[in-house]
């Protein structure tokens, strides 16, 4: 299977992937530029928000990823990016900051609140959730667009939104595009809402399948 790839002869989109502290920020580098992203690692305010994409990685607690976001601006820049409609994706922790709380170990953590929910362990016989798994995308998924519903992704997580509580009231609002995965349990495994994409699992290790999703939010930059 070839890469896919959205270079051509156009200028190649500019993705900022987010410096804080708090992520495989090399390993997303990588896959953005195999599929023809212009990429800088950077936690520059003047930088994040002038590119054309904002890519917002994270692993470990939701509380430090939390601390270290806001020590270096991130909450800001985002919500910044996002009442403009400039895009931002958010990866694995970087995905569950997005929602309105995080709970580890019986102590909550306040995130950005972009989307109503809880972040909490996964009920599931095994944790954490690691390696290769499924989703149920929608059939109008954009970011899914191409891919096979046996496609696989790569997953390391012990805990997720295990309920999706966002309601659009206004009908002339798009309603987001929700993706679920099981591991014990449905969860949350990617949201599209307008400018916000997200994915629990970890595209940038995803191989084919991951580099076809990438290219696919890049294409809409």
């Amino acid at each position: 299977m070839s890469t896919p790839s959205v270079s051509g002869s156009a200028a190649p989109k500019k993705v900022v992937v987010f410096d804080y502290g708090f992520g495989n920020v090399r390993s997303a580098e990588r896959a953005l530029a195999r599929v023809g992203a212009d990429v800088e690692i950077t936690r520059d305010y003047d930088k994040a928000m002038n590119a054309d994409g904002l890519l917002v990685p994270g692993v470990g607690a939701f509380s430090a990823c939390m601390k270290g976001l806001r020590e270096a601006r991130g909450d800001w820049i985002i919500g910044r990016r996002l009442s403009g409609g400039r895009p931002v994706m958010g990866i694995c922790v970087g995905m569950q900051i997005l929602f309105a709380q995080g709970i580890e170990h019986g102590v909550e953590t306040e995130g950005l609140d972009e989307w109503p929910g809880t972040v909490e362990p996964l009920n599931a016989p095994v944790v954490p959730h690691m390696g290769w798994n499924t989703v149920d995308a929608p059939e109008d998924s954009q970011l899914f667009a191409g891919l096979d519903a046996d496609a696989r992704y790569y997953f390391v997580h012990s805990y997720a939104v295990r309920e999706w509580t966002l309601e659009i009231g206004n009908k002339n609002m798009r309603a987001p595009k929700v993706t679920w995965a099981t591991h014990g349990e449905p969860f949350v495994a990617a949201v599209e809402n307008g400018a916000l994409w997200a994915t629990q699992f970890h595209p940038e290790k995803s191989g084919d399948a991951g580099a076809q999703l990438l290219t696919n939010w890049i294409g809409t930059l």
